[in-house]
């Protein structure tokens, strides 16, 4: 830890990072990481410091050259994916470090900067001076960081909601809803709290999945939840992945390994574009869609729609 600094640690999904910043007032701030905290234990996987004095020089961002903007969804954030150069403007893939520059929505000033080593092992996060909105930046930074570090360690953050239920009064199991923004996870989400009431919110918007040791898949809750404040430290062997599609009615249909395969990889944060990360995320589904029951629900946003799915899936 540098001179000055605050350090805490939190553990999200069993892995565990560090985030270092000389204001310890904004640290105190960001409640929906309290859950997580915890004292440190061994060296965390990964370590982001905060620094509040505006984005790097343009000196600096010199030293790295475009590679990726990630703009699927007009309403999410845009981050400009850049990489380490050596000389002449030569890639250095495998050997350099990343620069993320993020903007809050698509068309509007770069807001933070994002630098981390090869691995992700190591982040520093900038803050442009004028900007208010720290959390959205420190969530952002946190997200990526940790998306990319564990895609090594079988694990996936993922977008999508998550409904915990008694499975015959024996287990609870996790049940991942996947769907663009505006599908309706979130309203799916809800009717099974209405329909079930052993039923409870586990994250409306970024679960963690993680392969275990022993083979079994779960799910676990994470800081990050979208709009929904459910920040949960809890976690649940999972029970079924679910796409969801708007229709005019209510059907659940088995997926394919092939489709299964694809909506997870497209709802799973990762640096897609790297192959070693790439190969990574492969690994991982291949083992979920192969161990978990994956399912396709048409649905109407009532609460039949999740009798519909319920009755499917259990």
């Amino acid at each position: 830890m540098e001179q000055g600094l605050n350090t805490y640690y939190y553990c999200v999904a069993q892995h565990q990072f560090a985030v270092e910043c000389a204001d310890k007032a904004l640290l105190e701030r960001m409640s929906n990481y309290e859950p997580f905290r915890v004292e440190a234990q061994g060296k965390p996987i990964f370590a982001l410091r905060i620094e509040q004095d505006g984005l790097l020089h343009e000196d600096l961002r010199s030293h790295y050259t475009h590679v990726f903007t990630d703009n699927s969804e007009e309403d999410m954030p845009r981050i400009e994916v850049y990489r380490e150069v050596i000389g002449d403007g030569q890639l250095a893939i495998g050997d350099k470090g990343w620069l993320m520059r993020v903007s809050q929505i698509a068309q509007s000033p770069i807001c933070c900067e994002l630098q981390s080593d090869k691995d992700f092992t190591q982040g520093v996060l900038h803050i442009a001076a004028e900007y208010q909105d720290v959390r959205f930046c420190i969530d952002n930074a946190l997200m990526l960081m940790f998306a990319f570090r564990t895609a090594p360690l079988m694990t996936l953050e993922m977008h999508a909601a998550v409904v915990v239920k008694n499975e015959a009064k024996s287990e609870e199991l996790g049940y991942l809803f996947l769907g663009h923004s505006g599908t309706g996870k979130s309203t799916h989400a809800r009717q099974w709290l209405q329909a079930f009431p052993d039923a409870w919110l586990l994250n409306d918007d970024n679960p963690i999945l993680r392969v275990m040791d022993n083979g079994d898949v779960y799910v676990f809750g994470s800081p990050w939840s979208g709009k929904t404040p459910c920040y949960i430290d809890a976690h649940a062997r999972v029970g079924g992945i679910i796409k969801l599609s708007q229709a005019p009615f209510n059907e659940l249909q088995p997926l394919t390994l092939p489709q299964a395969y694809a909506y997870i990889l497209s709802s799973a944060s990762g640096l897609k574009i790297d192959r070693q990360m790439a190969d990574q995320l492969y690994d991982s589904i291949k083992h979920i869609i192969t161990h978990v029951k994956c399912y396709h629900l048409n649905c109407l946003p009532n609460i039949d729609a999740a009798e519909t799915c319920w009755n499917g899936v259990k």
